[in-house]
């Protein structure tokens, strides 16, 4: 097994972390402030606080959803590929370009949120995963 292909999906894991740890940082205070209803403080869903909390607030919130979503192939494809013997310089080096881009993406997210930068770092980081999702295939079939 590839185990420098590991490290990478690790720091994307200890990055999920921080944007966790920075959006409780950020919503717990602002909803201290509010002194919300007993009838607003009560179930609903995270979603639920886009209405009622500065759309900034809630930026660390929505990148956080974010990292549980595309990243998910990610792992999946960066384990197939050290389970395959595939942690070649080349995989390795997108699977640290891939961790660096969605890093770049959740502080732009969660700090200026402009969408066509958003959308560029979306798009880099998509193609690197169609690409190392395209080496395991192929490695796969040759296996």
């Amino acid at each position: 097994m590839s185990a420098n292909l590991i490290a990478p999906a690790l720091a994307l894991v200890l990055w999920s972390l921080v944007m966790l740890l920075w959006m409780i940082a950020v919503r717990l205070p602002a909803l201290t402030k509010m002194k919300l209803n007993s009838d607003q403080a009560r179930g609903g869903r995270g979603s639920d606080l886009d209405k009622i909390l500065p759309r900034e607030i809630n930026w660390p919130a929505h990148n956080y959803a974010h990292l549980m979503e595309q990243p998910t192939i990610f792992y999946a494809t960066v384990l197939a590929l050290a389970m395959l013997g595939q942690g070649t310089p080349l995989n390795v080096g997108l699977a640290w370009a891939y961790v660096a881009l969605r890093v770049a993406h959740s502080i732009w997210q969660a700090r200026i949120n402009t969408i066509p930068v958003r959308l560029a770092l979306f798009l880099l980081f998509t193609v690197v995963l169609v690409v190392l999702a395209a080496n395991g295939f192929i490695a796969a079939l040759s296996a």
